[in-house]
C-alpha cells in the first residue's frame, strides 16, 4: 500500500514541476515530497 502511495505522490509532483517554472516551487514541492515519503516509511516500515 505504501508503495502505490509513494508512486502516487512522485508522479504528482513531476507533474507539478514540469508545469512550474519557478526554482523556488520546485525546491519547495521537493522538500515537501521527501518529508511525506519519510513520513510513510517510519509510520508504515517501523
Amino acid at each position: 500500500m505504501q508503495y502505490i502511495i509513494a508512486f502516487v505522490a512522485i508522479v504528482v509532483a513531476f507533474v507539478i514541476i514540469k508545469k512550474v517554472a519557478s526554482c523556488l516551487i520546485r525546491s519547495i514541492v521537493g522538500i515537501v515530497l521527501v518529508a511525506v515519503l519519510a513520513y510513510l516509511y517510519f509510520m508504515y516500515l517501523r
